[in-house]
């Protein structure tokens, strides 16, 4: 075997397979996939087949809707049978806020050119003999809903994968990474021999987790026994017969050659050890557990009841691989530069496998995401949730939150206090109610009963929104406290910290020592990567401070562009070093020099100073993404419960993460990850105050240029929408009938009751912010459209009196 090649993928199921086809289409040569047993024996010759484009968000489906081009697309350029075949979809809701779910799903359906209905449970009964409208609220159908026979179709990739030169090798195991200075240079089989390779492909499934262990690369999956039955063939099943989401049931059933596929996505799915003696067998099947299977089998009999008649001929255990969230691990892995991950499909491979592809192919040719691929990113994971005993917490709920109810803005309820803020404890015992932001554990609001430490979810208007105005009106009356220790913070130095700087943000950072900076990072297509502050606090030295969510993310990213640049820096993430506590509110001058001899009336607005607060040594920052007078103070950590008791003695008003977002929204301030992301522009975005287009090149320059010239085609604004819709993100803008564009985030604003969104509208060639604003917009939410009117300035403090006073 040629011991030298320029791509390995490890893996010979429907993702590696999948990568291999992808890859070769685009051009990529000399590449080699191995597989340990025969191709497809790991989990992927017994998948179910569902094909479904529509997924939760946007950008999901957008993924997963590559199948319903490349399957077909296959077939032709092989000459391969598939299996492929649209059967039309419903998705059925039992209970009415499951109604709401499903509307949202019904808008991103048809805005990504899909055909979706809202059909009645008489409706879903009446155009499908055998089921059962017992007990069914009402469904979502889906016309482009279908299956496919997944060892079918991953024999077309390989077939297309090998006419353009690819390699594939079965009974090859890949028993180690080998890697040097940070860079993957191949791999090590079972016999001891080695491949070197200049891009590295893991895509084994279950079987990644201890390949990325052994390498010290973080990757949050855990296996799972996952079961379905097949039955005796049932005379008079419609042909094709639909795909079925009982979603309440976490049952799902399709059609099988004349039989019912039923399966079903459990809460507290049975964890799995792929490494145990059994994990080598190809095409393994445990064994029968019927126990398990019962009350799936019931609800299905509800759904179908003819199942009652027929005979059971086959039951599958089998295992499948399950991420911490439920969405896939894809990426370049900041661990090892050059070794790419797609892995942890959450029993959807077989319908993410052409979009997953096609992304992961265009990824390594580039060296960067072609996309917003947030979702499915591996940088969004923090390195604990990789630990053994976190990912079997998680698959408490992990493998069954596919099907379980999703209430907006819900938390989980497993892989809890992985990472703590300095004060949490003390927060605690003031009445916090804890969430989940990354890894870390943040407020969502402070209770003043026992009542609200556990308000109900809900689809509507908020049971904790009364609890959210409460805290933002405190706090603009008088002064309150926020925890944002959590933030990202990395420490910058060196003889090149300047020129990094200088490439990797669109601000000019060659400021005073002290200056703190709002801009931009962006990737090569001028998107946005990261919004964040950096502060100059040296000559050569710079303090990042950015989202907790994104801290792998935002580290990788500058580790990246140093090196790409030949940059001589030192990089040092001091999050967990220091605490930061937001002092805010008209009062909050007052209060820090009540407990400070430094001068706060001369401390400007946007730097940082050294300073002393109630006697501890602490560096203060003047900004605030609240919109009121406002100072960040950080502390070392073990000084954070002095800081934060001697606060106290001044104001008991405390504010929690969802005053604060209903008060950035209702100052204008975007929201990276959903406002901004790596498709959108700041030109597009309305901040394009973080651009300085005289200090010279950085990272993205050229294509803002060119976006400038040619003109924009849309525009991100701010609008504020009639009613009490409950307004999340990608909700669909309508202008005279027809598409104008989406949301991106909503919230009601705490202190004014106005109920607003940024949303990305198209905009005509040469078409001005005030031409805009004129416009005639309606959003949809949950099929009912609301008014919604484009805002010249944003509805408080327009003119930063009171930020600025």
């Amino acid at each position: 075997m040629n011991t030298k090649r320029n791509i390995v993928i490890i893996g010979g199921g429907v993702i590696g397979l999948s990568l291999a086809y992808h890859l070769s289409k685009k051009g990529a040569k000399d590449i080699l996939l191995l597989e340990r047993n025969q191709l497809t024996s790991g989990t992927t010759w017994h998948a179910a087949g569902i094909v479904g484009p529509l997924r939760p968000s946007l950008n999901f489906t957008r993924l997963a809707s590559k199948a319903l081009e490349t399957f077909p697309e296959l077939e032709r350029e092989t000459g391969l049978a598939t299996g492929y075949q649209q059967t039309t979809g419903y998705w059925i809701a039992r209970c009415p806020e499951r109604m709401d779910e499903l509307k949202r799903l019904h808008a991103v359906a048809e805005f990504s050119g899909m055909t979706p209905e809202m059909v009645s449970g008489e409706e879903v009964a009446a155009r499908v003999p055998g089921i059962s409208a017992q007990g069914i609220h009402g469904a979502l159908t889906l016309k482009e809903d279908g299956q496919v026979n997944p060892v079918d179709l991953s024999m077309a990739y390989l077939k297309a994968a090998r006419t353009k030169g690819v390699e594939v090798r079965e009974g090859v195991l890949v028993t180690r990474l080998v890697s040097n200075g940070g860079k993957i240079t191949g791999v090590e089989l079972s016999d001891g021999s080695q491949i070197e390779a200049e891009q590295v492909a893991l895509c084994a499934g279950a079987w990644s987790k201890k390949l990325a262990d052994d390498a010290g690369v973080v990757l949050p999956q855990h296996s799972v026994k996952h079961m379905y039955v097949v039955t005796e063939p049932i005379n008079g099943l419609p042909k094709p017969f639909p795909i079925f989401r009982d979603m309440e049931s976490h049952v799902y059933m399709k059609g099988d050659a004349g039989k019912l596929l039923v399966g079903w996505i459990e809460m507290d799915a049975k964890p799995w050890n792929p490494h145990a003696p059994e994990g080598n067998r190809p095409f393994l099947e445990m064994e029968d557990d019927w126990e398990q299977a019962e009350p799936f089998i019931d609800a299905a009999l509800t759904m179908f009841p003819e199942l009652e008649s027929a005979g059971i001929q086959h039951f599958l255990n089998g295992p499948e691989s399950f991420t911490a969230d439920s969405r896939p691990l894809v990426g370049e892995t900041p661990e090892l530069r050059d070794l790419y991950v797609a892995t942890g499909m959450n029993s959807a491979g077989i319908m993410s496998s052409a979009g997953v592809g096609d992304a992961l192919a265009d990824w390594m040719i580039a060296g960067e995401a072609p996309s917003d691929l947030w979702d499915i990113d591996i940088l969004r994971c923090d390195p604990l949730q990789s630990d053994a005993s976190f990912m079997e917490d998680k698959m408490r709920e992990a493998a069954g939150n596919i099907f379980a109810m999703h209430w907006p803005h819900k938390q989980p309820i497993s892989g809890r206090n992985l990472r703590l803020s300095p004060l949490h404890r003390a927060l605690d015992q003031v009445g916090a109610v804890w969430g989940l932001g990354g890894a870390w554990e943040r407020t969502l609001w402070f209770a003043q009963n026992d009542e609200e430490l556990s308000l109900p979810y809900s689809v509507g208007p908020q049971t904790w929104q009364y609890v959210a105005d409460r805290e933002a009106q405190a706090m603009a009356d008088s002064a309150a406290l926020i925890d944002l220790s959590m933030f990202t913070k990395i420490d910058v130095t060196g003889p090149d910290a300047l020129p990094l700087m200088q490439w990797v943000c669109s601000s000019d950072l060659d400021v005073a020592p002290g200056r703190a900076v709002y801009t931009t990072w962006l990737n090569k297509r001028g998107g946005i990567e990261a919004d964040l502050t950096v502060t100059r606090v040296e000559e050569q030295a710079f303090r990042v401070t950015s989202g907790a969510a994104t801290r792998r993310k935002d580290i990788y990213w500058l580790k990246k562009q140093a090196r790409a640049q030949g940059y001589d820096v030192q990089l040092k993430d001091v999050t967990e070093d220091e605490a930061v506590i937001g002092v805010m509110g008209p009062r909050a001058r007052e209060i820090l020099q009540a407990l400070s001899e430094d001068d706060w009336d001369a401390f400007a607005f946007s730097t940082a100073q050294n300073v002393t607060v109630a006697g501890l040594p602490a560096t203060a920052t003047r900004l605030s993404f609240v919109g009121e007078l406002g100072w960040e103070i950080a502390v070392p950590t073990a000084d954070a419960i002095p800081l934060f008791d001697a606060l106290r003695a001044h104001t008991q008003h405390l504010l929690g993460i969802y005053a604060l977002d209903g008060c950035r929204i209702e100052k204008g301030f975007k929201h990276w990850g959903h406002d901004l992301g790596p498709d959108i522009s700041p030109l597009e975005a309305g901040i394009g105050f973080a651009v300085n287009w005289k200090k010279g090149d950085f990272l993205g320059r050229d294509a803002l240029i060119a976006q400038k010239e040619a003109g924009l085609t849309r525009r991100q604004i701010l609008l504020e929408v009639e009613g009490d819709a409950l307004l999340l993100h990608d909700e669909p803008v309508w202008e005279n009938g027809t598409y104008a564009g989406l949301t991106s985030s909503g919230a009601r604003g705490p202190r004014t009751g106005k109920s607003l969104c940024f949303a990305n509208v198209s905009i005509a060639p040469g078409e001005t912010h005030a031409e805009t604003r004129v416009r005639s917009f309606e959003i949809e939410v949950a099929n009912q459209k609301y008014k919604a009117t484009p805002l010249a300035q944003v509805p408080y403090d327009s003119t930063r009196q009171k930020m600025l006073a």
